[in-house]
């Protein structure tokens, strides 16, 4: 059984905080704990306003989310880290070589689906990206 779960995407303000929250809200009943961090991450910054827009409509609040960056102690302490695209899986493991075997696409249990990066594009770019988080992290729901 997992206890811990990191979400990383590239800078930590859009798609990583989405799926930090969105799993914290499926996961409510247990007690794994989940967070986010970025591989280049825009540090102490807030999640994009039209990710956390959008995660409003949801019933999610992300206004508390402040951007990350990923260090070997988050990839220590993690029990799985989840990433957006098959890049960042790369990267990581490339720069922690321990996060391998422990590291997988958010988009795993959907062929492996790579989650893009909507940052600075329309909202519907944003609300296919959210539809995408949620699927992904309910098909992960019955691993975790």
């Amino acid at each position: 059984m997992f206890d811990s779960i990191l979400v990383v995407c590239a800078g930590n303000i859009c798609r990583s905080p989405t799926a930090e929250y969105v799993l914290k809200k499926k996961l409510s009943q247990s007690s794994i704990h989940v967070s986010s961090a970025g591989l280049t991450a825009l540090e102490d910054k807030p999640a994009d306003p039209m990710a956390c827009d959008i995660a409003d409509t949801q019933g999610i609040d992300m206004s508390a989310h402040r951007g990350r960056q990923l260090n070997s102690q988050l990839v220590a302490k993690n029990s799985v880290i989840l990433v957006m695209e098959k890049q960042h899986l790369t990267d990581l493991c490339n720069r922690y070589p321990q996060a391998r075997g422990k590291t997988f696409l958010l988009g795993k249990w959907l062929d492996d689906k790579e989650i893009p990066d909507p940052y600075r594009q329309s909202r519907e770019a944003f609300e296919h990206v959210y539809d995408l988080i949620d699927s992904a992290c309910s098909a992960w729901q019955k691993y975790l």
